[in-house]
C-alpha cells in the first residue's frame, strides 16, 4: 500500500499563488506515476498535472499551462504543484494520485486539499 498526504491548500487573492505538497510513503517502488487532480463543486474530477518517472516527463491540463509546475524531489518521495496567476476557476479540492503506468500498482489517492481563490 502506499499512504499519500497532501499540505499546502488554502485561501488566496485571484493572481496569487500556493505551492501544493504531496508526500508518499510505503510501497513506493512500483510507482513510476504521480499527479495531481481536482474537482469542483458540481464537476468531475479532473487531471491538472502529471509527472513520470524515468525519464521524467511532465504533462498539463490546457486550462493550467504556463502558470502551474509540477516538480518532484525523489529522496524525499515528494510531488509539488507551484500554481502561480490563480484564477477564481481553480477554486477546487485537489487531490494527488500515485500509480503504476502498467497497472502493477495504484491507483492510491490522497485525502484532497481545499483550494479557494477569491475575485
Amino acid at each position: 500500500q502506499v499512504q499519500l498526504v497532501e499540505s499546502g491548500g488554502g485561501l488566496v487573492q485571484a493572481g496569487g499563488s500556493l505551492r501544493l505538497s504531496c508526500a508518499a510513503s510505503g510501497s513506493t517502488f512500483n510507482i513510476n506515476v504521480m499527479g495531481w487532480y481536482r474537482q469542483a463543486p458540481g464537476k468531475q474530477r479532473e487531471l491538472v498535472a502529471s509527472i513520470s518517472f524515468r525519464p521524467s516527463t511532465t504533462n498539463y491540463a490546457d486550462s493550467v499551462k504556463g502558470r502551474f509546475t509540477i516538480s518532484r524531489d525523489s529522496a524525499k518521495n515528494t510531488v509539488y504543484l507551484q500554481m502561480n496567476n490563480l484564477m477564481p476557476e481553480d477554486t477546487a479540492v485537489y487531490y494527488c494520485n500515485a500509480r503504476n503506468k502498467y497497472n502493477l500498482g495504484g491507483p492510491y489517492w490522497g485525502q484532497g486539499t481545499q483550494v479557494t481563490v477569491s475575485s
